[in-house]
């Protein structure tokens, strides 16, 4: 009995009940930690970025997590005291490691701490090199002459990619790809299948095979990514390697107007109102335009016509593209 009894509180301890489903042991005030706690408040803002980054709502990560949205959002602010269990299950809901939730993962090997060290304190410019040079060595990026025959837009949804993309692909024709249609495809249901049925770290996994299959099949095309591809390192770095990419750019009040104009109201869904809906946009877009300015080039469409920002847009990439012209088409 005795040997029962300390089993199932080793497992409470860990964040887990004796029927195997996991509880939420997560202080809800801050009774007994420090207000200014520096791993909370780092932990808190890690949660927050990665949650942003992958596009999802506090509400809907709580929901994928299985752990209650009140916690969760003590988390984020820093106040809250998780468990273990608590912890993994958002890392599994993030798609990431639980070292890269909790701390530096950098901090796993002495290879990892020398390295760590040479990139410490560098600068922007001088990171890019040294991610350049990485990738150049172990990675197999696109002659430059071949990436620039594959024009990739990238941004939030609003922001015209796919109007553009498909302009763009018909001027100099060459084959237009909305990489959502390829993930679909690859993965034989819709996107709110994908997300409903298999969760987030499923799709993508889809988005990755999708990426991979497009830049098998054409070496020239313009291709529309979906909002989200800077949420995975990998995909995104494949993107970058092999594609000439560009962030196209509104106002948060654009990309709203825009989505909404086009019938969709998923912005709105969850929300108690517009001010609502619009703060979690800025917040998106805030915590993504660090990757999406990773970019070739940045061009902005807001208070533009569709013909203004095309006739713009083609004559920005014309002097730097190798698809451009109807001669140059293979």
């Amino acid at each position: 009995m005795s040997e029962h009894y300390s089993a199932v509180d080793a497992r409470l301890k860990l964040g887990a009940n004796p029927k195997g489903r996991s509880l939420d042991l997560s202080t809800p005030d801050r009774s007994d930690a420090d207000p200014k706690d520096p791993f909370l408040a780092a932990l808190g803002e890690r949660t927050r970025a990665l949650r942003l980054r992958r596009g999802l709502t506090r509400k809907g990560l709580a929901k994928s997590a299985d752990v209650s949205e009140r916690h969760l959002a003590n988390v984020e602010m820093g106040v809250g005291n998780a468990s273990v269990q608590f912890l993994r299950q958002l890392a599994q809901a993030l798609d990431c490691s639980l070292a890269e939730l909790v701390g530096d993962e950098t901090a796993s090997s002495p290879e990892w701490l020398m390295i760590r060290e040479i990139l410490h304190g560098r600068s922007e410019p001088e990171l890019v090199q040294a991610r350049a040079a990485l990738s150049s060595l172990f990675g197999t990026p696109a002659n430059p002459a071949t990436r620039r025959q594959r024009i990739a837009l990238i941004g939030l949804r609003g922001a015209g990619k796919s109007t553009l993309g498909r302009l763009l692909a018909e001027s100099w024709q060459v084959p237009f790809v909305e990489l959502n249609r390829s993930i679909e495809a690859v993965a034989g249901c819709s996107l709110g299948e994908i997300h409903s049925l298999y969760g987030p770290a499923a799709y993508r996994r889809y988005e990755k095979r999708a990426l991979e299959e497009t830049i098998r099949r054409y070496p020239k095309a313009v291709i529309a990514t979906p909002g989200g591809i800077v949420s995975d390192p990998a995909t995104f770095s494949l993107l970058l390697a092999q594609c000439y990419t560009v962030w196209v750019r509104a106002t948060p009040e654009e990309h709203m107007g825009r989505v909404l104009a086009q019938g969709d109201t998923r912005p709105m869904a969850g929300h108690a109102g517009n001010r609502e809906a619009m703060n979690d946009l800025r917040r998106i877009l805030e915590s993504r335009a660090a990757f999406y300015a990773k970019a070739d080039e940045v061009f902005e469409t807001s208070g533009r016509t569709i013909e203004q920002s095309f006739a713009s847009l083609q004559a920005q990439l014309e002097p730097v593209t190798r698809i451009g012209g109807a001669e140059r088409i293979a």
